[in-house]
């Protein structure tokens, strides 16, 4: 007879930047506080491992032609060996992190694809995925985000936990709640979740205060009274983004809770999306929910 493993564990996915360090920091405090095993995952992109593609058509001999592409078959065989022992590097810097945190529970993965489509894998037995604000290509001087966070996100059926700059001890969190389906799965969660445990509560409503909002504001409440929470809560006016920012910095929050890219991805480059400004603008991290 086989027994389900029903042992939580949570991705950490580690690039090499600098956020990579805080990752695993935010990723033992998440497994400290949620007894859960952490996975720490690299994954080598194709283009890592790949040459540029080279244009043969030209007036070149056949054997000439042959010797290229020899060269580069084999220029490619040693960037993905190159790769992959940096991956490894990677990993087993990160892992020594993770233990040094005090978690014991620590494996590595290392891998070689699609970044969005490895961690679709992993996270089918995961209670989280834990990723930096910013990869090794992101424009810091711009506060570009890093590439691959917005398609890991839209794409995650699990709550993504997107890591700030360095670690902070966290003693409040603040849930941005707009009353939509992805912020009322965050309440809930927050509500079951022992990550939370013995933190401050803020509960958030940004927009005009109607009848409506306030009982959406009141039922998410008390699903986190009922969560053994005590609870500050309030509407207020003013854009999404600059309100809950505000609150966050006025607040000392530790931990910013929202749901994500509640809208298309063609809507939010028109529109803009308070999903990616949040992440972009606010130094604390974001934990995410579809």
């Amino acid at each position: 007879m086989t027994t389900e493993n029903t042992e939580k564990r949570l991705i950490a996915l580690v690039d090499g930047s600098i956020y990579s360090k805080s990752v695993c920091d935010h990723a033992a405090w998440i497994a400290g506080r949620t007894s859960a095993a952490v996975d720490l995952l690299h994954v080598i992109g194709r283009r890592e491992t790949a040459s540029a593609p080279t244009n043969l058509s030209g007036n070149i001999t056949l054997g000439a032609r042959t010797a290229l592409l020899e060269e580069l078959s084999a220029l490619d065989e040693q960037k993905a060996k190159l790769a992959q022992k940096r991956g490894r590097a990677i990993l087993e810097d990160a892992k020594e992190i993770v233990e040094a945190d005090g978690i014991s529970d620590v494996s590595t993965k290392l891998r070689i694809g699609d970044i969005v489509e490895t961690v679709g894998e992993f996270e089918k037995n995961a209670e989280m995925v834990v990723i930096g604000k910013r990869g090794e290509a992101a424009d810091f001087a711009k506060l570009h985000l890093g590439s691959n966070l917005e398609r890991i996100v839209r794409a995650a059926k699990k709550p993504v936990f997107v890591a700030s700059r360095a670690f902070k001890p966290v003693e409040r969190f603040l849930i941005a709640f707009d009353g939509g389906t992805s912020s009322m799965k965050a309440v809930d969660h927050v509500s079951r979740s022992p990550l939370f445990a013995g933190l401050e509560c803020r509960l958030l409503m940004v927009g005009a205060e109607t009848a409506d909002t306030r009982k959406k504001l009141d039922d998410a409440r008390s699903v986190l009274e009922a969560g053994s929470y005590e609870v500050r809560s309030g509407i207020v006016q003013g854009t999404p983004e600059a309100a809950i920012a505000a609150t966050v910095e006025s607040d000392d929050i530790g931990i910013l809770v929202m749901g994500a890219y509640g809208h298309s991805r063609m809507r939010s480059l028109i529109i803009g999306s308070t999903t990616t400004e949040m992440i972009r603008s606010c130094k604390v991290p974001v934990m995410l929910f579809r």
